[in-house]
């Protein structure tokens, strides 16, 4: 990453210690977001066997 001039350096500083930007955060979950993603899967396969077995094609 390039180095920026020391007034441009001092305003992201600045920037970032605001207290808008010093949010605490959970940590990242990657089994969580897995299973959300594997749940909301789920979900939408039982919808459209539904609506194919309702149209008569299962």
């Amino acid at each position: 990453m390039p180095d920026l001039y020391p007034e441009d350096q001092q305003r992201v500083k600045s920037y970032l210690e605001r207290p808008e930007n010093q949010v605490e955060r959970e940590n990242f979950k990657p089994m969580r977001l897995l299973l959300i993603i594997f749940v909301v899967l789920l979900i939408l396969t039982g919808i459209s066997y539904l609506v194919a077995s309702n149209h008569g094609l299962i």
